[in-house]
C-alpha cells in the first residue's frame, strides 16, 4: 500500500512539470506571434510611405520643366513641394510628403554614336545611340535627382525616397539648370 502512495505523488509532480512546460510553450508562441505581427505592421506602414513618396515624385516629374504656352522650353526653376496623403479616405492626413526641389545631377550632350561624354564637373555619362538624335543640335540627357521625405502623421516616423529621372534638355535649359554656378573670385 505504501508503494501505491509513492506512485501517486510522482504522477502529480510529472503532471505539474508538464503543465509548466506547456505554459512556457504557449507563452513563447504568443510572444513570437506578437513580434511578428508588429514587424508585418511596420513593413506595411513603410510600404505605404514609399507608395506615397512615389506618388508625389510622379506628380513632380509630370510638372518638371513643362513647355511654355507658346511651346518654347520652360526655364522655370523647379521648386520644393509638399502634399498631404489620405490613403484610407477617412478625411485625415495619413502621410505628409515633402519633395525637395529637383536638382540636375548630371547631363551629357546627345551624340549620334554610342560611347561616353564628359559633362560638367568631370562626370561621365552614356551618349545616345539613337541615330535620330544625331540630327538634333544641342540636346542634352539630363538626370534629375528627386528626393521625397514622407512623415507618418500618427507616429512621426519618416522615410526618405530618392529617384533619378532622365529628361531631354535643350542647350538653354542645360546651361540654366545643369552647369555649376561660376566660382566667385
Amino acid at each position: 500500500m505504501r508503494a501505491a502512495r509513492n506512485q501517486r505523488g510522482a504522477a502529480l509532480i510529472i503532471a505539474l512539470i508538464m503543465l509548466v512546460l506547456i505554459t512556457l510553450t504557449v507563452t513563447t508562441a504568443f510572444t513570437t506571434s506578437t513580434s511578428s505581427l508588429k514587424a508585418v505592421g511596420n513593413l506595411q506602414t513603410r510600404n505605404e510611405a514609399v507608395a506615397s513618396a512615389n506618388r508625389a515624385i510622379e506628380e513632380v516629374v509630370t510638372s518638371l520643366l513643362p513647355p511654355a504656352p507658346d511651346g518654347t522650353p520652360s526655364l522655370v526653376v523647379p521648386v520644393a513641394t509638399a502634399s498631404a496623403v489620405d490613403l484610407d479616405n477617412d478625411g485625415k492626413t495619413d502621410y505628409t510628403v515633402q519633395v525637395a526641389a529637383p536638382a540636375c545631377a548630371r547631363a551629357s550632350q546627345v551624340t549620334g554614336t554610342s560611347g561616353t561624354q564628359t559633362g560638367p564637373g568631370g562626370i561621365t555619362g552614356g551618349a545616345s545611340s539613337d541615330p535620330v538624335m544625331a540630327g538634333v543640335p544641342d540636346q542634352y540627357n539630363g538626370v534629375w535627382d528627386i528626393q521625397a521625405t514622407v512623415t507618418d502623421s500618427a507616429t512621426g516616423t519618416a522615410v526618405v525616397v530618392r529617384q533619378g529621372v532622365r529628361m531631354l534638355l535643350n542647350k538653354t535649359q542645360y546651361q540654366a539648370f545643369c552647369l555649376p554656378p561660376p566660382i566667385a573670385p
